[in-house]
This record gives C-alpha cells, structure tokens and sequence, in this order.
C-alpha cells in the first residue's frame, strides 16, 4: 500500500471522483457590463486603441477611401496586394496596385510573393482594438490574411461593437475566426519583442465613415 504523501493524494482522488468533499457550488455574479456607455465614439476609440498596437489607421468616406488606401500602400511600398475571391475589394485597383485573386486558391509559394494582402472583416471591437475576420466574402481563405507581410483591413464604422461580449453575441460560433489586435508580434523569456512570427508585420486599418 502506498504510504505518505502518495496516499494522501490517492485518497484525495478517489474522494474528489466519489463526490465527497466537493465544495458546495458557487453561484457567479454574471452582471457585469456588456456594452459600452451611450455616447460613446466607437470609432474613434478603435482607432485610438489600433494605433496603440503601432499599427496605422486613416479614416475615410467613400470620396477619399481610393486616395486614403494609395497612400498606405505607397507608404509600405506593396505594388503586388492579394484580395479575395469576388470584386468586393476590386475597388483597390484604382489605388495602381497590382490586385492577385485568390481564384483558384494560390499556393503558399504565390502568397509569399506578394507583397501584402487586403481583406475586409466580419466586425471590430472598440474597446480591445481588435478586427475579427471569419472568412466572410471579403475576406478569404484564412491562410491569405496570415501569410504575407503586410495587411490592410477596411473596416466599416457600422461594423464596430463596443465589446467583447457584444462582438461574441454577434459572431457566427461555426465559422473560422481569425481575432487580431495589431501586428503579429511575440516575445520570448528575455521580453525581446520578435513581430512578423505569426503573421503580418505590418498592419493598416481604413475605417470608412
């Protein structure tokens, strides 16, 4: 028989399975707050809290987004940009980028050697500053938006919730959800900051009015 702090621990086991000495349940407060106050600038305060990641946001209407957009891509020098399948983005040609249809699906060879890629989103989140894709029709195969170096993401102020709890109701729980809050960026013991690991090292947010 096992003796000690060995048995201690079986004995606590076989009672954890038994059901004896399993603390009485606790009931959670759940009444916390699920949305953001009234009045508050979503969009501005996602824009804010974007750029805290160091990521670039421009804001636009549909009168300045072509100019907005040309001038992100010529700020990080991307000539050749990735869309999805569909002419949702198709719009982006005007900014004199080279736009490459992910129709047939491109091999990872072809979406390394692009220069970035250009999707929209299926919503943000104000208050953590994160866009959530889910492989809507403006945004693709999940591969295309982690892969190359850079992202642009055209996000819709109506497309803006206040919060996560609001975001979660919303979303679709079966489709695939890819949730970014700035680059990709990791570190390692030392807290040395390594970006580009897990995805684009560059991201650009258009937020149309």
């Amino acid at each position: 028989m096992p003796s000690g702090a060995k048995a201690e621990i079986l004995t606590r086991l076989r009672g954890a399975l038994s059901g004896e000495g399993r603390p009485e349940r606790v009931e959670v407060d759940r009444s916390y707050r699920r949305t953001r106050g009234e009045g508050t600038d979503l969009a501005g305060l996602f824009a804010e809290r974007v750029m805290d990641y160091k990521a670039l946001v421009l804001r636009a209407d549909p009168h300045t987004m072509v100019d907005s957009a040309a001038t992100m891509l010529r700020r990080a020098q991307v000539r050749k940009l990735v869309v999805p399948p569909g002419d949702r983005l198709g719009w982006l040609a005007a900014t004199g980028a080279e736009l490459v249809l992910d129709d047939p699906p491109l091999t990872i060879d072809q979406l390394d050697a692009a220069d970035g890629v250009a999707t929209g989103c299926a919503l943000a989140i104000a208050e953590t500053g994160t866009i959530v894709l889910d492989g809507g029709p403006d945004q693709g195969r999940r591969v295309v938006s982690l892969l190359p170096d850079y992202h642009l993401c055209v996000v819709r102020a109506d497309q803006i919730v206040g919060t996560v709890p609001e975001a979660i109701a919303r979303l679709d729980p079966t489709r695939p959800q890819t949730w970014i809050s700035g680059p990709s960026a990791t570190s390692d013991i030392e807290m040395d900051r390594v970006e580009g690991v897990h995805g684009p090292r560059t991201l650009n947010v258009l937020l149309l009015a």
